[in-house]
């Protein structure tokens, strides 16, 4: 028996709880899930999509402020065989996704402030588990099946939730070069806080083994490994004590008398007969074998039986009620740099390039049945390095297109991921970089009213290596759509939604597969107003 739980060491919840890289949230405004091309944008949430853009703003004080309602359903199968179930299903729920821009523009130059759940954002609930939980007791049955204990059944009790929040938050100076030129300059204090708890308890099994009571209902795991090691003890010492028996005959020269005529040698017909039948149960002919090699199988036979005794102890500890309850915390610095281009009143191209953010959590353990999560210890988790460029252009006064794309350095940063004992980067995981393209459109029905909708595709780089239950990234396609309202001049509302598909991903482990695929769907408010 494996331990179980072994799989949340592998846990890495900084995943991106909508759009964004395998750890970056993209999705910081409702501006964004109406038209998720916003890499080139002079609205007020260019604080985050485009701060050198900021220069573009009237003068005085701008404010924005969203939130998003989001919700991820995470679905994954398993080909493992003998499990009772084969379909698993998570749920990630994130109510409160806040968004708090703030900008002061006077003639070239802005200074900015944001506040945004960065990466993550919400938390996984898996209320039975998951694939990597349930392959390990399924494996008792057979076991004990093919050891000579008939057992056709099992159950246990589950529950797995894992949340995740890195906040952000943005300061940035901005300046206008020349007329056609502005760039920025700023930073990003990243907080981190995960959570684990969960248990896998109650493993239960049926076994049907008369010598101990056992008639084929289902009993608790723990209890009967033990018993069972108890008895396999018990008959090693018996097994034991009837080779040592032997040795007076041996020493006295009757070791190469044949055990057939071994009362030659001071045994007596009956004590030939138990020796015989007790080889022959045991599963070893007696014809032929002499009194010195009877002791030799005896004492084996022994061995054989003190080391399943063993075997089964092990597997009364790894049965055992196990909980987790854990967290971590840890925080870091991300450099920002800028550069707006405004080729003509209607054209604009911008580019922005955040560092990587290194940062190592540490962990706060209340409970760790597993050794996974010691106390203290220091995990990296870094955020990696960002690069968006984005196009804006207005064909005419009322139609606005954009583009933008993004590419995620995650094969330079380190995601707590091992091999062996050591931490390691993400390129022993992954071939190429995550990347998102965007296309959005936005059209202006009245002075206070438009329109927009956009499409988003983003590709992962991860190899198979990398894919497990509870941490794998997929591809997607998104839409979202929605429009603003321009309450007066200087107040507006944007309303959008979103719903992502994601592309299905299979790993093979050899023995089994397993199949990860996910939906997700998210609805914004926000407001824009001046001073």
């Amino acid at each position: 028996m494996k331990k179980a739980f072994i799989i949340i060491g592998l846990l890495a919840l900084g995943y991106s709880v909508m759009a964004g890289g395998i750890v970056h949230n993209t999705n910081q405004s409702a501006s964004f899930i109406r038209m998720p091309a916003r890499d080139a944008s002079y609205g007020f949430d260019a604080v985050y999509f485009n701060p050198a853009g900021l220069t573009s703003l009237k003068n005085g004080l701008h404010f924005s402020i969203s939130n998003q309602y989001i919700t991820q359903t995470r679905n994954i199968e398993s080909t493992f065989p003998g499990m009772n179930k084969s379909e698993f299903e998570g749920t990630v729920l994130a109510p409160l996704f806040p968004s708090v821009y703030a900008a002061y523009k006077k003639d070239r130059l802005a200074i900015s402030l944001g506040f945004n759940p960065i990466g993550g954002g919400g938390g996984a609930l898996f209320e039975e588990g998951l694939p990597s939980f349930e392959m390990q007791p399924s494996t008792i049955p057979g076991a004990l099946s093919a050891g000579g204990v008939p057992t056709t059944a099992y159950s246990f009790d589950t529950r797995f939730e894992g949340k995740s929040v890195f906040y952000g938050f943005q300061g940035g100076i901005s300046y206008r070069v020349h007329d056609q030129l502005s760039l920025s300059f700023g930073a990003r204090y990243v907080t981190i806080s995960n959570s684990y708890s969960g248990y896998l308890r109650n493993i239960q099994i049926n076994p049907t083994f008369a010598a101990l009571g056992y008639d084929g209902s289902m009993r608790s795991a723990p209890t009967f490994f033990t018993e069972f090691s108890g008895y396999l003890s018990t008959v090693s010492a018996t097994l034991q004590a009837t080779g040592n028996n032997l040795q007076p005959i041996i020493n006295g020269g009757g070791g190469g008398v044949p055990l057939a005529n071994g009362t030659m040698a001071g045994l007596t017909p009956e004590q030939v007969a138990l020796l015989q039948g007790t080889i022959t149960q045991l599963g070893g002919n007696p014809q032929g074998m002499t009194i010195a090699q009877a002791q030799q199988f005896f004492l084996g036979a022994s061995a054989g039986y003190a080391a399943n005794s063993v075997a089964m102890g092990n597997n009364a500890n790894a049965t055992r009620d196990l909980a987790v309850e854990a967290t971590q915390s840890g925080s870091g610095i991300t450099p920002i740099i800028g550069m707006n281009m405004q080729f003509t009143e209607n054209f604009n191209i911008a580019v922005k390039y955040e560092f990587r953010t290194k940062i190592n959590v540490t962990n706060e353990t209340e409970i760790d049945d597993v050794g996974l999560y010691p106390d203290k210890e220091e995990i990296p988790s870094d955020m990696p390095a960002m690069l968006s460029v984005g196009m804006q252009w207005r064909p005419t006064q009322k139609l606005g297109l954009h583009l933008g794309m993004h590419n995620y350095f995650d094969r330079t940063a380190k995601y707590g991921r091992k091999v062996g004992t050591d931490y390691v980067q993400n390129n022993v995981f992954m071939d190429s970089d995550y990347v998102e393209v965007a296309f959005g459109v936005e059209y202006s029905i009245t002075d206070k009213l438009l329109i927009s909708a956009g499409y988003l595709a983003t590709r992962t780089g991860v190899n198979e290596n990398y894919q497990t239950d509870l941490s794998h990234s997929l591809s997607t396609n998104s839409l979202g759509g929605g429009f603003r309202y321009n309450f007066s001049e200087n107040f507006g509302v944007n309303l959008g939604v979103m719903n992502t598909w994601y592309i299905e991903d299979t790993r093979d482990f050899g023995l089994y597969k397993e199949i990860y695929n996910r939906k997700a769907f998210v609805a914004a408010l926000g407001v824009d107003f001046s001073l």
